[in-house]
């Protein structure tokens, strides 16, 4: 528990290392009935619950007492054990309406009396500081800094005594006379596709787009930490003057519990984990002096900005008679909390092409829903958040729909792989190349990562929104209703509908062989090519003093 007057979120930051130090201090005491440096210690009948009050009910939940004449384990009946056993998030057992607090407190350890509980040595309370004249609080706090600044087996690097030469720059392109194109807002998920797509938005000759901002959902196909690899992209191209927003992490219309329906992306297997380190690539990325930083931070001048101060940043620097171009590549949470917190922000939207959904009447093709086998029809981005989709989808903004059915006519890593072969080599492209490689070798190896290729797919909105014009494409009006909060099997299904007063735009056909040599061709371009290559690089500029052959228009920190 955090003392008083020490913020309670670096309070949690210490608890691991407040533990480690009190197992540290029995070991050196008798671990039996010895004294402890750090903690009040006293034995304790203890067991970790596992249902819920009333005790003794049989719902159907509990399997050590469900079905059986006897309770499993020599459990005891009417226990803290033989309750209701929460099923899920959306156990309608434990919400409580009204309410973003559950009751259920399933894993929760309690203190018990009889053969339920284990007889547990417990620390019950930090120790207070014994000086006095010290600010510190606890006994543990003073140990804790002392030891680190020991300088006995002390730390041999870090990353500014490691590189003699280190500094943190930002590099700002100079638009001085630079004539500018349509303002974009690209709102992605952090899936390995939308970072592919954020360098083709980057490379596009700043005549033709001017990348205002990016928003991030923070219920998508990565953690929101991986904001840090986005910071580093904008860092390798020179753009370290746009903004980043991370938006909500819960579906819309439900800030802690309710439908969430991330549950539904794998950890692992192409899922969390792989994407929040680009399979491993994200090393190899120039590393951003800007970083992730929590909202509970003691440090708000670097607080993370939300979506929502973004997108009113980009907002408020609009010239007279500009509206904004977005780009959605992931669920529609941000756009829809955009659009519900800003009444007026139709007004500053002049289109906004979606990359997703699946529009069923179209022949007999299955969504991509893949972990969640009842749901045939959805696509992911419309599954993760369907109330934000249907509030998006179903509104007086002019939308541009890339479906799964277009993506997947541009789904073949040979096709874009031998597109990328047969240009130069940026460091951009280099890039790509060795992203779509992996992911190939893995689809062909490994079954658990048969979907990788959806992410190939999303490239085709930023392509489509920039050069939509050379790719020989057909675009069909469509009125259309999307399927929210109903069931997990029907959740995100995009069905047509007459009585829809709004129609979106959907891409229906194109030509592939223009598009993979329209991106491979963008990804090539010497212009507007990295600042920073690589870390290998970045390693290499702080290995030697400062000089006039380091990239122009920077700022030093």
């Amino acid at each position: 528990r955090p003392g008083p007057g020490l913020h309670g979120s670096t309070g949690f930051y210490l608890w691991d290392s407040f533990t480690v130090g009190v197992a540290i201090s029995s070991m050196g005491n008798d671990e039996v009935n010895g004294g402890n440096d750090f903690a009040e210690l006293e034995y304790m009948n203890i067991t970790v619950i596992t249902s819920n009050k009333p005790y003794g009910a049989r719902d159907g939940s509990n399997p050590f007492f469900d079905g059986s004449a006897t309770p499993k384990f020599g459990l005891k009946e009417g226990g803290v054990h033989s309750g209701h056993v929460q099923t899920g998030i959306r156990d309608g057992f434990c919400l409580v309406p009204g309410s973003n607090t559950g009751r259920c407190q399933d894993g929760y350890t309690k203190e018990v009396a009889g053969s339920e509980g284990v007889r547990v040595r417990v620390a019950t309370s930090a120790k207070p500081n014994t000086d006095n004249s010290s600010t510190l609080d606890r006994e543990f706090f003073k140990s804790f800094l002392e030891v680190l600044n020991l300088p006995r087996q002390s730390g041999r690097f870090n990353i500014s005594t490691q590189f003699p030469f280190y500094r943190e720059v930002l590099y700002k392109p100079d638009f001085m006379n630079v004539s500018r194109g349509k303002p974009v807002i690209f709102d992605m998920d952090m899936s390995p596709g939308d970072f592919i797509s954020l360098i083709y938005l980057l490379k596009t000759p700043r005549e033709v787009i001017d990348v205002k901002g990016v928003l991030v959902n923070g219920n998508g196909w990565a953690n929101i930490a991986t904001i840090d690899v986005v910071y580093d992209i904008l860092h390798m191209m020179g753009r370290d003057d746009i903004p980043v927003g991370l938006g909500n992490t819960t579906a819309l219309g439900n800030p802690t519990l309710g439908c969430n329906n991330a549950y539904a992306i794998p950890l692992g297997s192409g899922g969390f984990i792989d994407s929040d380190t680009l399979y491993g690539l994200a090393r190899l990325l120039p590393i951003s002096p800007r970083r992730y930083t929590p909202e509970s931070s003691d440090d708000p001048e670097h607080r993370q900005p939300s979506a929502f101060e973004v997108w009113q940043c980009v907002r408020k620097q609009l010239d007279p008679g500009d509206k904004i171009t977005l780009l959605t590549s992931g669920p529609l949470t941000n756009l829809a909390n955009i659009s519900l917190s800003d009444r007026d922000a139709s007004s500053v939207i002049e289109r906004v092409y979606v990359v997703g959904g699946l529009i069923r009447h179209e022949g007999h093709e299955k969504g991509n829903v893949f972990t969640v086998p009842t749901n045939r029809y959805a696509e992911f981005n419309m599954f993760l958040d369907p109330l934000a989709a249907k509030t998006v989808l179903e509104s007086n903004l002019n939308i541009t729909l890339i479906p799964l059915t277009a993506q997947r006519k541009v789904a073949s890593f040979g096709s874009v792989l031998e597109a990328l072969k047969q240009t130069q080599q940026t460091p951009e492209s280099k890039f790509a190349q060795e992203l779509f490689s992996l992911l190939k070798e893995l689809q062909s190896r490994e079954k658990l990562y048969h979907h990788v290729d959806i992410f190939l797919g999303e490239v085709l909105g930023a392509v489509y929104m920039v050069q939509g014009s050379d790719l020989k494409s057909t675009v069909m009006p469509k009125r259309i209703s999307v399927v929210a909060n109903t069931t997990r099997s029907a959740d995100g299904q995009i069905v047509i509908s007459n009585q829809s007063s709004n129609l979106v735009h959907a891409l229906s056909d194109f030509d592939g062989d223009i598009y993979y040599n329209r991106l491979a061709n963008s990804l090539a371009n010497k212009k507007q090519s990295a600042i920073v290559a690589n870390f290998e690089e970045q390693k290499a500029i702080w290995s030697r003093p400062p000089d006039n052959s380091e990239p122009k228009h920077t700022k030093f920190l």
